[in-house]
């Protein structure tokens, strides 16, 4: 087995749905096959000419890859599946400075590797991974006392920091629920602004800590996925409401009510536009196939 990372953006040309599925050319196939089994990080690269969408240059999520499927329709092509998905807290640069996370994206003379880099599939190893997670979801590890170094501190390192640095492997804290939710809620709080969706409240404790909360499109019980866009920020009463149906959402964003059950005071608290306040940035907005889940299944509507 062997950690990789899986190159792909938003506008990808290829089939792929990150939370799930992996779309490969057979270029690829040997690399990806020792993948199962193991864990991935995905990288969305620069825009190319002409396209609109994507183009962060961060590393953005890590999965577990189950297996490998072929293309029916493309026999030249295969699917990677995957499960345990979660977008990062911190997405990263591929490089700080001179720094790479990514050791053979880097020469001698420190310049960049384009040839490697141009790789959509690369082996990443072990410890390069490590150094990806405790960046990218550093402040939850210090939340739960999790992965720090000799020093105590909270480790944001690149490649090449020593491995007898970590305490544990952090993927043993990636699999568990109480990490996993502590890490959406958190994503997707501030994405959101720390601000309701549905009724643009920003509400502030007296501890400083915002009341809203991050609420699953569909639900982990139903294997919802812990991706960004399958997560808006709700504060409580309406989350309450969102979870049992009352509420729900079109494609278009429109909240949709169910006739009859929406005490009026809630009513008048809904956005005035009769939308979701979403995301500028449409890599983070509701996916479709949530959205569409949830009405199907969950809305009393």
């Amino acid at each position: 087995m062997a950690k990789a990372i899986f190159t792909t953006k938003i506008s990808s040309s290829y089939d792929d749905q990150p939370e799930s599925r992996y779309h490969f050319p057979k270029t690829y196939l040997n690399q990806v096959k020792q993948t199962v089994g193991d864990w991935i990080v995905y990288y969305e690269p620069k825009r190319s000419e002409g396209d609109r969408l994507g183009g962060r240059q961060v590393y953005f999520a890590t999965a577990r890859v189950k297996e490998i499927t072929q293309d029916s329709q493309r026999p030249d092509h295969f699917y990677a599946l995957v499960d345990s998905y979660i977008d990062f807290v911190n997405p990263l640069p591929f490089r700080e400075g001179t720094d790479y996370y990514e050791s053979a994206l880097k020469k001698d003379d420190d310049t960049m590797n384009k040839g490697s880099f141009r790789r959509a599939v690369r082996i990443l190893q072990d410890h390069e991974y490590e150094s990806i997670m405790a960046a990218a979801f550093g402040i939850i590890l210090a939340e739960e006392g999790g992965v720090r170094k000799k020093n105590d501190s909270v480790l944001y390192g690149f490649s090449d920091q020593p491995q007898e640095d970590f305490q544990r492997p952090i993927v043993e804290s990636v699999v568990k629920r109480p990490f996993r939710d502590a890490a959406f809620s958190k994503a997707v709080k501030d994405i959101y602004h720390q601000t309701c969706s549905m009724t643009g409240l920003q509400i502030i404790n007296g501890g400083g800590r915002s009341e809203v909360q991050a609420a699953h499109i569909k639900p982990v019980a139903q294997n919802g996925p812990d991706t960004v866009r399958n997560g808006i920020a709700l504060c409580s009463t309406v989350h309450w409401m969102f979870d049992r149906g009352l509420l729900s959402i079109n494609d278009d964003l429109t909240i949709l009510k169910a006739k009859g059950k929406i005490p009026p005071p809630i009513e008048r608290l809904l956005n005035p536009s009769g939308k979701l306040i979403a995301p500028k940035e449409l890599v983070y907005a509701p996916h479709s196939n949530y959205l569409k889940f949830h009405r199907e299944t969950i809305f009393k509507g």
